[in-house]
């Protein structure tokens, strides 16, 4: 294990290398940040079945997934599109509209370890916070409120960091400039008009480096899935930030009327047949009210383990503009 005076804390200037380009050194790093991905993978899975959510297994192909839009923090250079049987797929974007339809018919508690496919733009290689493949931890629960989101996630961080300072104290020295705090619940709360008014369109990247602790954005618009008030113009929806690595979590209450889910989707110009499915279950009453969201697992993992560009903390590095044989 390296010493903690080796640890390279410096700004970026070098993108992650895949294994075969690793040094010794360098590849005792990297085995070190995959035992905090176990156990980060390990405590979440466990706080979640603890709180009654069944397990489901992801999808990889599917006609709908994730429209991505109107969402202002999407940045997508191009979809993947194949032809089986017939049929156009997609690679999974997320699985929001699986979720919705699972937790309304047959899974009331659910989360999906899933792979996500969102090809970035070149130009966000050296952000350190983006890669065009990244896993979530996905989350759906029939009936919850964002409150009942916020408790659930807080207790999940919170229990990751306080097992993770105790069972893995060496490995966070050995790769961390300075110590992980255990973030202190309830994890502060901020509207995003707010943050808008104070910083102007680069709220995002301000609120990232001004933050010490995991913080809560609300009232965001974007998807046409996420729970809009027409009255007031609010929306019910969130995204948990970190320190440097900006957002980490997207959720939300979702829409579950067939006449919101329609008009929403109009407005926003979205291909209705990519939906046809959730809507039919819609208009039938078979959508439920609920609430859930993605955790970005590779996100979580650089911050705890203090990297400099979230790829690190992948096995095979996924930076965008850059295809490795592996």
């Amino acid at each position: 294990m390296m010493k903690t005076s080796e640890v390279p804390c410096v700004p970026l200037t070098e993108l992650p290398k895949p294994l075969d380009q690793l040094s010794p050194s360098e590849l005792e790093r990297k085995a070190a940040i995959g035992k905090v991905m176990t156990h980060t993978l390990q405590s979440l899975t466990s706080t979640y079945i603890d709180s009654g959510f069944q397990w489901l297994l992801p999808v990889a192909l599917s006609q709908s997934t994730d429209p991505l839009w109107p969402d202002p923090g999407a940045s997508i250079d191009k979809r993947i599109e194949v032809d089986i049987y017939g049929k156009i797929v997609r690679t999974t974007a997320s699985m929001i509209i699986h979720k919705l339809v699972a937790s309304s018919l047959a899974y009331p508690k659910l989360f999906i370890v899933s792979p996500n496919v969102r090809i970035e733009k070149a130009e966000r290689a050296k952000t350190g916070k983006h890669i065009y493949e990244f896993t979530q931890l996905d989350f759906e629960a029939r009936d919850a409120t964002s409150k009942d989101v916020f408790t659930l996630v807080e207790k999940a961080l919170v229990t990751l960091v306080t097992s993770l300072k105790k069972d893995l104290k060496p490995e966070l020295e050995a790769l961390r400039c300075e110590p992980l705090k255990v973030p202190k619940a309830p994890f502060k709360v901020v509207d995003k008009a707010k943050l808008e008014a104070k910083y102007g369109d680069e709220w995002e990247a301000c609120l990232s480096k001004e933050i010490k602790e995991p913080t809560w954005v609300t009232n965001i618009p974007r998807e046409f899935y996420d729970f809009e008030d027409f009255k007031t113009g609010k929306w019910d929806n969130y995204d948990l930030f970190l320190p440097q690595f900006g957002e980490v979590l997207s959720g939300a209450k979702r829409e579950w009327e067939y006449k919101k889910i329609l008009a929403k989707i109009e407005r926003d110009q979205i291909k209705k047949e990519n939906y046809a499915l959730l809507l039919k279950l819609a208009k039938e009453g078979k959508v439920k009210p609920s609430a859930g969201a993605g955790i970005g697992i590779e996100r979580l993992v650089g911050w705890a383990t203090g990297v400099r560009h979230i790829a690190e903390t992948q096995p095979f590095p996924r930076v965008p503009g850059t295809v490795n044989e592996l």
